[in-house]
């Protein structure tokens, strides 16, 4: 669950062609079976918001799209060493600077998949074993959402936080893959089965996702928050747990957000609401429209899994590349199309530069904000995640360019 909550073209994507295991690879089939990409299936033509226009609904993906893996370089071990020294007490608890101090599993799965990434088993098992100590469910193999160390009883509340529970399953898959752990894989493997019980919705014929497990449900609308459609971990799942629902959940994910756009600048919104017969997407009752703390993750994990001709990306891009720089704004009202007075902390700049590289092809991000320039621990941990996105997605895209031209 998101721990900031204080507001102050249309295209598909070409196949992959299959990894043969032939002497005869080509080069740029080799590079493939080197970092790990496996196939992929053709996009969804996706169209422009509800102020905009509308498209036709995007086809099924037949096989989840997943993305190869490195070892954190030493230049982003040292950005990882400084992000653990902040914001993880020895224990394995990821402190929420900005928060009040709390933990929630969007913060342990945050680090979790960090410290796999940076080769940490250590780090990795503390935060694993703090995790399920402390926030597990006493019902099913999910956690609860947030942990106060201010109140005598830590966890009061039992509700789940879906884009958590996503990060921490996918950390579970790859840190099995990478230190070959059975029981990390079969409990990741529980937990997509748990999170599709208690967060899977019908709206129309489409399946979405819940933020939670309470609380989202209103009978004959649902409320939605487009960020926390991670399409990396979602495709992760997909191909662990075979179920084929993971598979629809992405793909009626991707048609959502193609849609949850409004305002000036066709925007994401931060919240949302789809109704229960139709599946109409409209500005969620009770909450301001804007493009803020949540929905800056949207672009984020677009770019991981290589949707670069979605609309709410390119939409991102776009509103970003008219103020350059430090003047991009941390947040915009998307009914007034008032911008936030101040720029966005060193997250949202990552994400703005991730987001730009992503759509344009480029092969490097420079100048990509440090932690020592993050505020706090939710921008410390977004300017991470934009690290290791491009690292595992545009890095490797622009490699397959060169071998190609070659």
């Amino acid at each position: 669950m998101c721990s900031a909550q204080v507001i102050s073209t249309q295209g598909s994507l070409a196949c992959d062609e299959s990894v043969s295991a032939s002497p005869a690879l080509s080069r740029r089939g080799v590079l493939r079976v080197m970092l790990g990409s496996a196939v992929a299936a053709l996009a969804p033509t996706v169209a422009l918001s509800p102020s905009i226009g509308v498209a036709s609904p995007p086809a099924l993906r037949m096989m989840p799209r997943t993305i190869g893996r490195f070892t954190a370089s030493s230049i982003d071990q040292a950005e990882w060493r400084q992000f653990r020294a902040r914001f993880i007490s020895p224990e394995g608890r990821v402190i929420d600077t900005g928060n009040g101090g709390i933990s929630h599993s969007e913060g342990q799965g945050y680090a979790l998949l960090f410290a796999e990434w940076a080769n940490d088993r250590p780090t990795f098992e503390r935060l694993l074993n703090w995790t399920r100590a402390n926030m597990s469910r006493p019902y099913d193999s999910l956690h609860a959402w947030a942990w106060n160390p201010a109140h005598a009883v830590k966890v009061r509340d039992y509700n789940t936080a879906t884009d958590g529970e996503l990060s921490i399953a996918w950390a579970l898959l790859r840190a099995a893959d990478r230190w070959n752990v059975a029981e990390w894989r079969a409990r990741a493997v529980a937990m997509g089965r748990d999170i599709l019980a208690v967060s899977a919705r019908d709206a129309g014929d489409r399946l979405f996702l819940s933020p939670g497990a309470e609380g989202f449900d209103h009978g004959d609308r649902l409320t939605i928050n487009p960020s926390y459609y991670n399409f990396p971990a979602i495709r992760a799942l997909a191909v662990a747990t075979n179920d084929q629902r993971w598979m629809q959940i992405e793909s009626d994910g991707l048609w959502l957000l193609a849609r949850a756009r409004f305002g000036r600048y066709g925007l994401t919104a931060d919240w949302v609401e789809v109704t229960r017969n139709s599946a109409d997407i409209q500005p969620a009752a009770g909450r301001q429209l804007m493009f803020s703390w949540d929905a800056v993750r949207v672009p984020l994990f677009l770019s991981w899994a290589g949707e670069t001709t979605s609309p709410a990306l390119t939409a991102a891009v776009q509103f970003w590349n008219l103020r350059p720089g430090s003047k991009v704004p941390a947040w915009t009202d998307l009914r007034t199309g008032i911008n936030a007075p101040y720029p966005g902390h060193a997250g949202i700049m990552a994400i703005a530069q991730l987001s730009a590289a992503a759509v344009a092809g480029a092969g490097r991000v420079s100048d990509m904000p440090t932690q020592a320039a993050a505020p706090d621990y939710y921008a410390a941990a977004l300017a991470l995640l934009a690290r290791v996105a491009w690292q595992e997605t545009i890095a490797i895209t622009h490699s397959e360019q060169l071998l190609a031209q070659s």
